[in-house]
C-alpha cells in the first residue's frame, strides 16, 4: 500500500532557538528555519509536538515554541508521553486531529519503550497510510526511530567489528531503509554501513546536521538543508565475510555504493534514481 501521508526525517541539530548550526556562515545556500518551515504546509495546521525520547521535555517546550512562534506556526502543542498515557482518548484525540506529528531528539530506546506495539502508533500508520498531507517528522533520535529496522546502539571506530552494533525493531513507518543522524559529524558511516550490510534488503540514510529527507509515497525523497545526506546500497554487494567472522573480527564488504545529496537533490528507492541540482551552478 502507498502512504498518501509524507515522512521528514532531520538528521538533528536543525536551525532552531539557541543553536547555530556549524554550516551556516559556510555555505551560501544556508536558510534561516528552512527545515523546521516544512513541517506543515499553512501556519494554522495543527502539530502536535511529542518529546518521549526527552529526559528534558520542558527545555525541548521552550526551544520548540520560541522556535514555532518565530516561523508564524499558530496551532502546536506538546505531548509529554509516558507508559500509562500512550491509550488514553485524550492523547488518541490530539494525534487524530493533527496535521503533523513532531518526534524531537534524545535517546530512541525511549521511544521504543513507550510507544512500540502500541494504539497510538497505530493511529500514526493509519494516518500516514490513509491521509493526504498527513506528516510523520521527527530529529535525531525521532528520526532513527521511524524505520521497521533501527540501530540501539553501535560503536564508532576505524574498522567494522562484528558484534560492535545493536539492531532493533523500529516503528515501521517505512520498511525499506535504516536511518542514521549527526552522520558527517559524529563520524557514523562506518556503523550505517554494517547495519545494511547486514539487512541487504535495506537502504541506509545517513543524515547530516541541518539536513532532511521528505518522504513521499514511501519512497520518494527530497534533500533539504544546509549539509548533505548519504545513502548507502548493499543490495549489489558482493564478497563479505559478514556469515563467517567471529565477534571482535573486523567486516569487509565489495561493492557498497553510495549516493550524496544536497538542497534539492532527489533519490527514487523504488527505481535507483538520482537527480542533482543546479543550485550554485556558474
Amino acid at each position: 500500500m502507498i502512504p498518501k501521508g509524507r515522512l521528514l526525517i532531520i538528521g538533528g541539530k536543525e536551525d532552531k532557538d539557541g543553536n547555530e548550526p556549524e554550516i551556516e556562515k559556510k555555505n551560501n545556500n544556508f536558510s534561516p528555519n528552512e527545515i523546521l518551515k516544512l513541517l506543515v504546509k499553512s501556519k494554522d495546521d495543527r502539530i502536535e509536538v511529542i518529546t518521549a525520547a526527552s529526559t528534558e521535555p520542558e527545555g525541548m517546550r521552550d526551544t520548540y515554541t520560541k522556535t514555532f512562534d518565530e516561523i508564524g506556526f499558530t496551532n502546536f502543542d506538546f505531548l509529554d508521553i509516558c507508559d500509562d498515557q500512550v491509550h488514553s482518548d485524550y492523547h488518541l484525540k490530539r494525534v487524530e486531529e493533527a496535521k503533523t506529528v513532531f518526534f524531537t531528539g534524545g535517546d530512541q530506546n525511549r521511544i521504543f519503550e513507550t510507544l512500540q506495539q502500541s494504539v497510538l502508533t497505530d493511529l500514526l500508520k493509519k494516518k500516514y497510510f490513509e491521509e493526504e498531507d498527513f506528516m510523520i517528522a521527527g530529529t535525531s533520535a525521532g528520526a532513527m526511530c521511524m524505520p521497521k529496522t533501527a540501530i540501539l546502539e553501535a560503536v564508532n571506530g576505524e574498522a567494522i567489528l562484528e558484534h560492535d552494533i545493536e539492531l532493533v525493531s523500529g516503528l515501521g513507518f517505512i520498511e525499506n531503509c535504516i536511518i542514521d543522524t549527526h552522520f558527517v559529524h559524529r563520524a557514523r558511516f562506518g556503523r550505517l554501513a554494517h547495519a545494511v550490510i547486514l539487512h541487504q534488503e535495506c537502504w541506509g540514510i545517513g543524515l547530516g546536521e541541518d539536513t532532511a529527507l521528505i518522504i513521499k509515497e514511501g519512497c520518494k525523497a527530497v534533500c533539504r538543508g544546509s549539509g548533505s545526506a548519504w545513502i548507502i546500497n548493499a543490495r549489489e554487494i558482493g564478497k563479505t565475510n559478514t556469515s563467517v567472522v567471529q565477534k571482535g573480527f573486523p567486516v569487509y564488504a565489495e561493492n557498497l555504493r553510495v549516493h550524496i545529496l544536497t538542497d534539492n537533490c532527489t533519490l527514487d528507492f523504488s527505481t535507483n534514481t538520482f537527480k542533482g541540482t543546479s543550485t550554485g551552478n556558474q
